[in-house]
């Protein structure tokens, strides 16, 4: 299924990533066989290395914690695919496709033998489970602290009067002035860390657990903000967003490293638009951050090492609107001036990488999510960025394809678009 990076390119990326505590993976779309391929095999030279604790993905904690603990050896799934399962949430293809349940095949398989403190494992940074993540708190603290689930369970209680819909949350809070539900949110959160700091742990695994409800009840109280701030215009929410992921990320790493006498290292997968630094980016200019900036912000530029993906032409996995059904469409060739088709004019082999301190300016940079509009590309998908300061180095792959989903639904299965959509037939 479509071209790859050569040997020596990939060992290229490997060793210039040796060192950095946090290699972030983009992609250009949510839905490109080859960038998730790329990214699991990237990943995959890294871990062997040993320098890599955890991958850390653009998904939320709850379903990807279930993944972890069937990579670590510490749950009954019988299967990857079944371990996957647990991403019922749209965009279900973005975590539930072919390459994904070959990484997490591969992951168990590479941790099976090890000791516990030397399994890699697999995380969510992403906030969009919050009635997902009440359970999870609730349900953890029933098993280690009867009283402390009532509390939880009382105070959480906020959130039943406007339903299991976080939309419907945004609008009453952030739109209709009803009440929120912060301070009940916090309180949680607060009761947790104070009761994690006096407790007695007796293993490992009670450890885990407790850090595993401390991490959805953050969730929960940044999620809260994030969908208050929904309805209120410019980029508050995007960046409640992005601040949350490197949030959830400093305190995996710090939890990682309990065990290890150096800082546990952690690779990232994220779309490019929160893994490249949002300060070389129109986006950046008009008051954005995000994960890639925070970052390095936070821990030091050295301390990372970002990659880009790109692609000029192919198909995509994505829907048509936002809650609709995968569908396989054609992408269109990218935009003159823009990034991907000065790679395209300078490919010569369609596959390969660059050290973008070789590429000096500004220029259209695209941008697919889970949704695709080719009928409205430029306003939708493309965005002036410097590549240079956004990026480390950046993955060109010319000519790619749609990533499988594990459920092919009848709209994937009916094929591309025509090449003349939207303008003929």
């Amino acid at each position: 299924m479509g071209q790859g990076l050569e040997h020596d390119a990939r060992e290229w990326l490997v060793a210039r990533a040796q060192g950095a505590r946090f290699v972030l993976l983009g992609e250009a779309s949510h839905g490109t066989h080859e960038f998730y391929r790329e990214r699991a095999e990237l990943t995959k030279r890294l871990i062997e290395t040993g320098a890599i604790s955890a991958v850390a993905v653009e998904a939320d904690w709850p379903d990807a914690y279930r993944v972890n603990r069937y990579v670590r050896g510490a749950d009954d799934d019988a299967s990857a695919e079944q371990a996957l399962s647990g991403f019922e949430r749209f965009p279900v293809w973005m975590w539930r496709n072919t390459v994904v349940a070959e990484f997490v095949a591969w992951l168990r398989a590479f941790n099976d033998g090890r000791a516990r403190s030397e399994r890699v494992g697999f995380y969510g940074l992403d906030l969009y489970s919050l009635h997902r993540s009440i359970d999870e708190v609730v349900r953890v603290l029933d098993r280690v602290d009867p009283l402390a689930a009532e509390r939880a369970r009382a105070r959480y209680a906020c959130f039943d009067h406007l339903g299991t819909d976080p939309r419907v949350y945004a609008y009453e809070t952030g739109l209709a002035g009803a009440q929120s539900c912060e301070r009940e949110a916090i309180a949680v959160l607060m009761d947790l860390r104070e009761e994690a700091a006096v407790a007695a742990v007796a293993d490992a695994l009670e450890e885990d657990r407790r850090f595993c409800a401390q991490m959805n009840a953050l969730l929960v109280v940044d999620a809260e903000a994030h969908y208050r701030a929904l309805y209120g215009g410019g980029h508050e929410s995007w960046n409640l967003r992005d601040r949350h992921m490197v949030r959830t990320l400093d305190a995996l790493a710090a939890h990682l490293a309990r065990d290890r006498r150096e800082p546990a290292g952690v690779v990232v997968w994220a779309h490019n638009s929160h893994v490249g630094d949002a300060r070389a980016t129109e986006r950046g200019d008009a008051g954005e951050v995000n994960v890639g900036q925070l970052v390095r912000e936070r821990f030091g530029s050295g301390t990372a090492f970002i990659v880009g993906f790109t692609t000029y032409r192919g198909t995509v996995t994505a829907a048509s609107r936002w809650g609709g059904e995968a569908e396989r469409t054609r992408l269109r060739d990218a935009l003159p001036g823009s990034w991907e088709e000065l790679l395209h004019e300078q490919a010569g082999r369609p596959a390969f990488v660059v050290d973008t301190r070789e590429l000096e300016g500004r220029g259209l940079q695209r941008a697919v999510g889970v949704i695709y509009r080719p009928e409205t590309e430029r306003l939708s998908h493309y965005f002036d960025a410097c590549v240079a300061d956004q990026f480390d180095a950046l993955v060109h792959i010319d000519e790619t394809q749609a990533l499988e989903p594990l459920q092919r639904m009848s709209r994937w299965e009916a094929g591309e678009l025509p090449e003349t959509y939207p303008h003929g037939v």
